[in-house]
């Protein structure tokens, strides 16, 4: 029986531009052994996978897959699906995933959710010059093995930066805007950040002492899919 995929772009600009392609599944519409597979087929960065909640329930649980391999967390899969949820008129408090339990938020727009700042996978962090260095960046000259996150600050003053990733073991050769890395800059630079990412989509982040980062963002649903 073919399996529906609702995809989303995760961190469009306000006008709706640009974004992370992401597919969201029902998890019980999907045998566990197959969910990898359905991932790798669909090729997006991740792929989430809901366990829907409950009448009267506040939480909802989530396993992400890349192309490649299962995460414990990603963000922009889990601001995805807290959008999502609340479109199907479930909205949460909290999303159950392997790293641990991330707090939900809904403002206007923004969807966010809260992660440690070590439940984000290592990335080797660049602080590139210029926004023409950064743009031409060529993701063949990063090896294999290890994300990369490049950054370059668009206005220190205002907590501004243009970014990029590139994480081919993950199956990602770039990715359009990655929650994850958005958690790991910011915790790096110890401050709040306005990110522009890849072609053009926006994140936004709030930091705290304590070791949680906020990662907020804008979603469009771009319709329902099917695989086998």
């Amino acid at each position: 029986m073919p399996i529906d995929v609702t995809v989303l772009r995760v961190f469009t600009d306000p006008d709706g531009n640009h974004g992370n392609p992401l597919g969201v599944v029902d998890a019980d519409s999907v045998d566990p052994a197959d969910r990898q597979r359905v991932a790798t087929e669909l090729g997006y960065s991740e792929t989430i996978f809901i366990d829907l909640p409950g009448t009267g329930a506040n939480t909802a649980h989530a396993r992400i897959f890349t192309p490649a391999v299962e995460l414990p967390f990603a963000g922009h899969p889990t601001v995805g699906a807290s959008w999502w949820l609340r479109e199907q008129g479930t909205p949460v408090h909290t999303l159950q995933v392997p790293a641990g339990i991330v707090q939900v938020r809904y403002d206007d727009d923004l969807t966010s959710v809260s992660a440690r700042a070590e439940w984000a996978p290592d990335f080797a962090i660049y602080d590139l010059a210029s926004v023409a260095d950064l743009l031409a960046a060529d993701p063949a000259d990063y090896p294999d093995g290890i994300n990369h996150y490049l950054w370059t600050w668009t206005d220190k003053e205002q907590g501004q930066i243009r970014s990029r990733m590139f994480a081919s073991d993950l199956g990602v050769p770039e990715d359009e805007a990655t929650g994850a890395a958005a958690v790991r800059i910011t915790d790096y630079l110890s401050r709040d950040l306005h990110i522009v990412q890849g072609k053009g989509s926006h994140i936004y982040t709030q930091w705290s002492a304590e070791g949680w980062v906020r990662v907020a963002g804008r979603v469009v649903d771009d319709g329902v899919k099917q695989v086998d």
